[in-house]
Order: C-alpha cells, then sequence, then structure tokens
C-alpha cells in the first residue's frame, strides 16, 4: 500500500494520536470504545480508544504499562475496579468512599482514579427532563460495585430515601451506609412506596441464570403507574423485569443510558471538552437529547 501524501496529522491514527482504553476480563463487548470514538470523530479529536484484555490480578501491570506508553487515560470494567482503587497514586472523593475505579486519567501528576458510574446514572436520568432524583423515594436491589456506585450517587443527587435490597443484610447494611442519613437496609415490599426502583444486579441478562422468566429483582406486584423503574441490564434491551414493569404502567429504562453518560463523563474528565451526547446516544441506537431513553 502506498504512503499517503501530505503530513502525518492528515492520518488518523498517527504516531502522534493519543490513546486512551478500556481494561477488563471479558473486554471484547465492550461499548466503551464506540462510544469513544464515536466522539472523537464527532469533536475532531485526533484521539483513539481500544480495548486491552487483562486477566484478574494483573492491573497493576496494566496499568505501569499503560502510564509507561504514554496513555492518557483507562477506563476500567470487571474485575479490576476495585483492585485499580488500590493502585492509583490518588483518588477522587467519590471513589475513595466506594473503594472502586472506574477511571484512571494519566497526566504530568499522579495517576487518578475516579467512578463516574453513579453521577452517570443520575445524569442519564435526569437526561431530556426524565427524572429528578432529588426529594424522591428510591429503592436499588443489589449491593455489589454497581449498586453501590448508584445508591451513592441518588444519596449525593439529594434523593430524600434510598432503600438497599440484598440477599445479605449485612452486605446490604454496608452499602445503604454509602447513602448517609437517606439509606436504610429494606424489603422488596418498600418498592411501592418508591418513585424510583433499580436493578443493580445481573438477574435478566442474557447468558446468566435468571435471564428468562424466572426470578425477578422485584415482585411486579410491587410496582406500578408513577414509578421509573431502570434495569442497569441493557442486553437484553427488554429484560423480563422491564417487561413486567410495563404491563403495570410503569415508565422504564435499561442500562444503556447510565452506559452512555459516565463514558460521557470520562471523556470529559480525560479531554477537558464538552461531550457530544447526541453522537454518542444514537452509537449505541439511543434517543437524541430531549427525548426519554428507554
Amino acid at each position: 500500500m502506498p504512503i499517503p501524501n501530505g503530513p502525518p496529522s492528515t492520518t488518523r491514527p498517527s504516531a502522534a494520536t493519543s490513546v486512551v482504553g478500556v481494561i477488563g476480563d471479558p473486554v471484547a463487548h465492550s461499548l466503551s470504545p464506540l462510544l469513544h470514538n464515536t466522539a472523537f470523530a464527532e469533536l475532531g479529536l485526533d484521539w483513539v480508544s481500544v480495548g486491552f484484555p487483562v486477566a484478574a490480578g494483573h492491573a497493576g501491570g496494566a496499568l505501569a504499562g499503560a502510564r509507561e506508553l504514554g496513555l492518557r487515560g483507562l477506563s476500567v470494567t470487571m474485575p479490576h475496579k476495585d483492585a485499580v482503587a488500590g493502585l492509583v497514586e490518588r483518588r477522587s472523593p467519590l471513589a475513595e468512599r466506594l473503594g472502586a475505579v472506574n477511571c484512571v486519567t494519566f497526566g504530568p501528576g499522579p495517576t487518578l482514579g475516579d467512578n463516574t458510574d453513579g453521577p452517570g446514572l443520575v445524569a442519564a436520568l435526569r437526561h431530556g427532563g426524565r427524572f429528578d432524583p432529588e426529594g424522591r423515594r428510591c429503592l436499588v436491589v443489589g449491593a455489589g460495585g454497581a449498586a453501590r456506585a448508584v445508591i451513592a450517587g441518588l444519596a449525593d443527587a439529594g434523593a430524600l430515601e434510598v432503600v438497599v435490597v440484598n440477599r445479605s443484610p449485612g452486605r446490604g447494611a454496608r452499602a445503604a451506609a454509602l447513602a448517609g442519613p437517606a439509606g436504610r437496609l429494606g424489603e422488596p415490599q418498600d418498592a411501592v412506596d418508591c418513585d424510583l426502583l433499580v436493578n443493580a444486579t445481573p438477574l435478566g441478562m442474557e447468558g446468566t441464570e435468571g435471564a428468562g422468566a424466572g426470578e425477578l429483582p422485584v415482585d411486579p406486584s410491587r410496582m406500578r403507574r408513577g414509578q421509573l423503574v431502570v434495569d442497569l441490564v441493557y442486553h437484553p434491551a427488554t429484560t423480563p423485569w422491564l417487561a413486567a414493569a410495563r404491563a403495570r404502567g410503569a415508565d422504564t429504562a435499561n442500562g444503556l443510558g447510565m452506559l452512555v453518560h459516565q463514558a460521557a463523563l470520562q471523556l470529559e474528565a480525560w479531554t477537558g471538552v464538552d461531550p457530544p451526547l447526541s453522537a454518542m446516544w444514537q452509537a449505541v441506537g439511543g434517543p437524541s437529547p430531549g427525548t426519554s431513553p428507554a
């Protein structure tokens, strides 16, 4: 193939391209490169995002290698969020509180770890004026990493109450404590009095136990018109739980909104540029700004 004419900057990527990536195991399914590369193209930035498969226990080597190679940032997914929190030189207050990092920023100073999951969900809820958690009663099913980020995010957004439902009461109580005075351990029947219900467990995810019409995060009889029911699962786009919620008259949303907005916050941290949300939503088949993310 002939070498393109003109300066190297006319061909992207080039030796001058800024590189970010996502580390995880598995990582081939990740939509982060699609979202970030869509944004870079829309903004005309000479940046590129790629995926790096990194096995559990090897996050330290991945971070050291990324820094030595001059990467600008990393998106961090399972199973590395907790490990990376202990490896970065500096953590944001939220990452410190959660003990989990999903966004690493490299620079001339100390490597910074942050967590954009909770703020990403809140931004997705507020997208298009759909739902503001401030002063509202919210219920979160789960106490894992995603659930903890959501619990803290809702509390920081001013939720009146954040009720945590979890199979292990001890773990659930510790997760609820992240919401401060607004948090408490609850039961599935508390859902009927809440404005927002969030499933932050893998129940309903394709390829996992419970993906069919079996166990549901909260019994549909507890759901009603006037509620927003959110499932962080986005594959399939409509889980059995969301289908049941719609049948009860509730408004619903899957996890694509959180995915888009947490990625947008990462891009802003790395580049200092406002993210092109419309293009990012469209890249994953979502709505344009001003419409409801279903």
